[in-house]
Order: C-alpha cells, then structure tokens, then sequence
C-alpha cells in the first residue's frame, strides 16, 4: 500500500543527533539540548529587558531557579505540584490574610530582606527591622497621643505604650508617623474576629516635638498564624511550630529617614525564641513592666536611618 501523502514527517531529533537536517534558516542553530545551553538562551532572552535593576532581578532569579531544579533532579509532576501551590497561595489571599506574605514570612524571606535593607542603620545603633505581616490595614484611624487604641469591654491585661521616635544621634524625629497595631489577648486581629469592633487595636500617631507617642492598650498575646491554607500544609509537612510569641507592630515613618517596620516581644512569652516566622531577633525582646496597680508598661525608642521615605504596600485595606 502507498504511504498516504497526508501523513505528517516525523518530528526532527533536537540538535545535536545525527538526523541530516538542515535548518531552514540559513545561520540560524536549534537549541542544543544541555541545560548549560537551555540557561545561556533563557538569559539570552532577558537582556532585552530595558529596566537595569529589572534584569539583574531576573538574571539572578534565573540562574538560581535553574540550579536548584538541577541540584534537586526536579521531576515535572514535582514542578506540577509547586505550581499548583503557588496557584492556590493567590487564591488563599483575602481580606482575612494575605497568604502570599504569610508564606515569605514563614520561609524566612521577609526577615532576611528586612535585616539587608537595614544594614547600615543597624551598624550605626538604628532598631531592627521585623516584618510587617499580613494584618496591616491601610486606613488605621489617627488618634491623639495617649488615647486608648483598646475598645471598651476589650479583656486582657491594661498597657501603657511610651515611645519616642529618633535619629541615629538621638536626636528627637517630630511628626513622624506612628502605625501600630496587635493581636487580642484571644490571638486574633480584629478583621479575623467578628466579635471585635472595626479597627480594634489599631491607631496612627503623629510624634511631638519631642519624638514622643503614647497609646493605652491591652497586653497581647502570642498566637498561631493561619494554617487553613497552602502555608499551613507547608507547615505540617515541615513538622513545625506554628506559633508566634506576643508582640506590637510598629511602622514608622518621616520625611528625611528610611521607613521602619519593626515589632516589639514580649520577651516573657514562652514563644519568644521560636517564632515561627524568624522575626522575633535581637534587641526586639523587651520586657512588659508590671506597675503597682497590676497594669504593665512599654518604654521604647525607636531610631531612624537617613534615606527617602517609602510607605509600604499595605495588604489590607
């Protein structure tokens, strides 16, 4: 029987089997199949990228993400697998948590960019970084120096916050913007908890002429971070802790000085030196002072780096 002239050639071996063909594209060579050379086409493609800081990014990203699938033998239902967490950490974000974030905090990711950004301030005396988390919310309400950031019937212990906000001499920062905000006593922010008021918890500041703050609030507790999503998977299948000690966010603002974002420990919580995220580190341990009338304190200082302020992107809004 004659061969049917539909019947399409078979497709040619990649480059670099003896199969007689010629490309038809006179100076033009198939892709050798080597992952050194699949890696030299991939940069190759990523110097048209125009923005210099954009391409050093990708370069990097590139060369890395290669050598790890090299170093591990990644198998492609591996990389299905991967690519379907990656779906599902989007899909997990919402007005909740943002999962994206929580899985750079639970990798260490947040911190370590934190603790680079902050080099040189460090260096100098300037407070360490700490992530911002996933619980920030953009439109935390400004409050007066002293006012209590805790709503009436809010359980828990009673804290005073005393803080000034300074330059790296000690020199007092006036009308910084001051975001703080907490965990209840329960281990919840307040967007978790339907039985907490809008904002519970939460306030902005603005420094006097002095650099100074003051809030009333409750003393927080420690808390488990979310694991219903794609992060509490990762988690389990790491064996880990799932605890973060008690603490207060700060983030910190000024024109003239580098944003910073930090938190402040409770140095006695039993999850002080685990936090599951890494960012309870160094000097952020503090104590909660207990007062006569059984109420605790926080004095801080929290010290600025010259620079060009940022203000983040907020996960919540």
């Amino acid at each position: 029987m004659n061969e049917s002239p539909h019947v399409a050639p078979a497709a040619p071996a990649l480059a670099g089997a003896d199969t007689g063909f010629t490309s038809p594209q006179p100076g033009r060579e198939a892709l050798t199949a080597t992952p050194e050379a699949l890696l030299e086409a991939v940069l190759a493609a990523n110097r048209r990228t125009t923005d210099p800081r954009l391409r050093q990014v990708l370069d990097a990203l590139l060369r890395h993400l290669h050598a790890f699938a090299l170093e591990v033998r990644l198998g492609y239902q591996e990389l299905e697998v991967g690519l379907d967490f990656l779906v599902r950490i989007g899909k997990a974000t919402g007005p909740e948590k943002h999962e994206g974030i929580l899985l750079a905090d639970i990798l260490g990711l947040a911190t370590l960019v934190g603790l680079i950004d902050a080099k040189q301030a460090l260096a100098a005396g300037g407070t360490e970084p700490a992530l911002i988390g996933p619980f920030w919310r953009a439109a935390q309400p400004l409050r007066e120096n002293g006012a209590h950031i805790a709503a009436q019937g809010t359980p828990g212990e009673r804290l005073f916050v005393n803080g000034r906000v300074l330059s790296l001499d000690g020199k007092p920062i006036a009308n910084a913007r001051v975001e703080t905000w907490q965990a209840s006593p329960g281990g919840l922010y307040e967007n978790q908890d339907p039985d907490q008021v809008d904002m519970n918890l939460r306030g902005r500041f603005q420094t006097d002429a002095d650099g100074r703050f003051s809030f009333y609030s409750v003393r927080p507790a420690g808390y488990a971070v979310p694991v219903d999503g794609p992060c509490g998977e990762l988690l389990h299948a790491q064996q880990r802790a799932i605890m973060r000690p008690a603490h207060l966010h700060f983030i910190v603002m000024a024109d003239g000085y580098k944003t910073l974002a930090t938190q402040i420990f409770d140095a006695e919580d039993p999850n002080a030196y685990r936090d599951v995220v890494f960012g309870a580190v160094g000097s952020l341990l503090h104590r909660f002072e207990r007062q006569a009338d059984d109420s605790f304190r926080l004095d801080l200082d929290l010290k600025l780096e010259p620079g060009t302020m940022r203000v983040p992107m907020c996960p919540l809004p």
